[in-house]
């Protein structure tokens, strides 16, 4: 089985080379990585150009394609220029764990699996970064063997797989890509395989603006696609889940408009709303994490993660 890599970066100088020191000694080589960049403005290409592999590495060759692209564009002119059946992909901003390759690829043993989902640890650190895990990706006990769908930073499938789906959805700055192409190919019934210690390591942001961020483009895309009822999730879609999170807003927006207006007692129910809102968070994060500045940094958590997903779901649905 030849194994193809496939990489796009962005201005990602600082963590390219640990994501190719991850992979070159892996217990299963690639036979190749492909490297799109898409148009890097800082020494990304001057990183990979001077990489050198060590001499017990004889196996994998290294391919960069420097074009000017959106994401999604840059992960279909990786697989078009890879040479192998197989593709395995991972993100600029990760590091593979020893035996990722080899784990991630084994159900291809069985010739009717199409896709492979891998996993990811989320790199936390400070109890900010612990909170935001729990909100931003998905924590291992929550891993779930028959809904589960891949991230682009832990997922392998087969070239005809990706044909079959049409490759990845190149809307104009699509950042869900790998949502829409999941979408796509459990609608056309292709067969994923999960495989849980599969896994790369992934950063979490270390500071709110960029949490947020993430949130806000996270629910604007999911909003923008469009997808409510979702072929494996059900009426658990993210989109969904956003409703019922305006829903909640909505309610204690009337309970503070009936209290200025109506009976203070509505603002003495809306604060009590708020507390158990907030004690929920609390031990929500600290249910996963153990640690208790996690917990309360989890209520700081909620609230950023709300008000940021509401506003991308928003400015996204309106943009459809």
């Amino acid at each position: 089985m030849k194994i193809s890599v496939c990489i796009t970066v962005f201005n990602e100088e600082g963590s390219v080379e640990a994501l190719l020191d991850s992979l070159i000694i892996q217990t299963f080589l690639p036979d190749e990585i492909v490297i799109v960049d898409g148009g890097s403005t800082d020494n990304t290409l001057s990183v990979i150009s001077n990489y050198k592999f060590p001499a017990s590495n004889k196996k994998t060759r290294l391919k960069v394609i420097n074009k000017k692209c959106t994401r999604a564009q840059g992960r279909n002119i990786a697989v078009r220029g890879a040479k192998h059946g197989i593709i395995a992909m991972t993100d600029a901003d990760c590091t593979a764990s020893a035996k990722w390759l080899e784990r991630i690829t084994k159900p291809f043993a069985d010739t009717s699996v199409d896709i492979v989902a891998g996993f990811y640890d989320m790199r936390a650190e400070s109890p900010m970064q612990k909170a935001a895990s729990v909100f931003l990706g998905v924590v291992p006990q929550d891993f779930d063997e028959k809904t589960f769908l891949p991230s682009t930073r832990s997922i392998a499938f087969r070239r005809s797989a990706w044909k079959k789906v049409g490759g990845f959805p190149e809307k104009d700055d699509n950042s869900a890509e790998d949502t829409d192409f999941n979408y796509l190919a459990v609608k056309k019934g292709l067969k994923f395989a999960r495989v849980k210690n599969a896994r790369v390591g992934w950063r979490t942001p270390d500071n709110l603006g960029e949490i947020f961020k993430k949130f806000y483009t996270y629910a604007y895309w999911d909003a923008k696609y469009g997808a409510f009822y979702h072929p494996v999730q059900d009426l658990a879609s993210h989109n969904i889940k956003m409703i019922f999170k305006v829903a909640r807003y909505a309610i204690m927006l009337g309970f503070a408009i009936a209290g200025m207006f109506l009976d203070i007692r509505f603002i003495v129910i809306l604060l009590l709303l708020i507390v158990i809102y907030s004690l929920y968070s609390f031990f929500k994060v600290f249910g996963k994490t153990q640690d208790v500045r996690a917990g309360l940094w989890g209520v700081v958590m909620q609230f950023v993660s709300d008000i940021a997903g509401m506003s991308g779901f928003f400015r996204g649905y309106a943009g459809r």
